[in-house]
């Protein structure tokens, strides 16, 4: 019997670039995500998208809700529904700890990433406060001002702009 080598580090599946954009992250919490055979073999395939994934706090459990992962294409009738509500795991003190968040004023669960570690599937959950559209502005120009201050930087070391 031949052992396979245990896997480890991280190694990301899928980010939610526009969560960053939409939304102003106040914590983050890794949680473990309970799935089936077909989701793994897909996801260890690199396909997933977190783009209308949010998170629901239900009965004391936490539940993934609008994340897509393909099914598997080599799956038989075993396979699973691409957009099914998934379990997330996370414990005790830091559901309630979220509980007594969300239920703030307008914060809200959304998945920043998902991931293996040491061969183990989690997802990276924000908490977060929306943006409004001139919030979303001002980050657009600030980080146009800093990339042409980068710019006009390296200019100047390189001896062009003199």
């Amino acid at each position: 019997m031949r052992l396979m080598a245990r896997e480890s580090g991280r190694k990301l599946i899928a980010s939610n670039k526009k969560a960053r954009h939409d939304y102003h992250i106040e914590d983050v919490f890794e949680a473990g995500l309970v799935l089936t055979g077909t989701e793994v073999k897909s996801l260890r395939a690199g396909r997933a998208s977190l783009v209308d994934g949010f998170a629901l706090i239900k009965d004391g459990e936490v539940w993934l809700q609008n994340v897509h992962i393909p099914e598997y294409t080599e799956g038989s009738w075993t396979n699973h529904e691409p957009r099914r509500p998934r379990k997330l795991l996370l414990h005790r003190r830091e559901i309630l700890r979220l509980i007594g968040k969300t239920r703030e004023s307008g914060l809200t669960l959304v998945p920043l990433s998902l991931y293996f570690r040491d061969g183990r599937a989690k997802v990276e959950l924000a908490l977060a406060r929306g943006k409004k559209a001139y919030d979303k502005r001002q980050a657009l120009a600030e980080r146009h001002a800093t990339r042409e201050m980068a710019r006009a930087l390296g200019r100047r070391a390189k001896g062009y702009d003199e």
